[in-house]
């Protein structure tokens, strides 16, 4: 019997879901900037998969060239401080 609660208190009605990809196309640039405003569900949550991927791989990216920069300078330096100060 409590699964079958868990499972009715896990559903979302029509308008939840079109509440939240509305609010799934205002944080997506490039549906945002886009001058049609009437993007299919199905498009604007691959849009957010593609953008949740490339924000991965940006980070991914940033923290490469981090870990590069600090391996390249004095870990005593101002430089160094700044960069571990950013990163606490």
């Amino acid at each position: 019997m409590s699964s079958r609660r868990s499972r009715q208190g896990a559903r979302i009605s029509d308008d939840q879901i079109i509440e939240l990809v509305s609010k799934l196309k205002q944080l997506l640039p490039e549906i945002r900037t886009s001058r049609s405003n009437k993007v299919s569900a199905p498009k604007v949550l691959q849009e957010t998969c593609n953008y949740i991927m490339d924000l991965h791989k940006e980070v991914d990216d940033l923290s490469d060239r981090l870990s590069q920069l600090l391996t390249t300078i004095d870990t005593n330096s101002p430089e160094a401080s700044i960069i571990r100060s950013l990163i606490m």
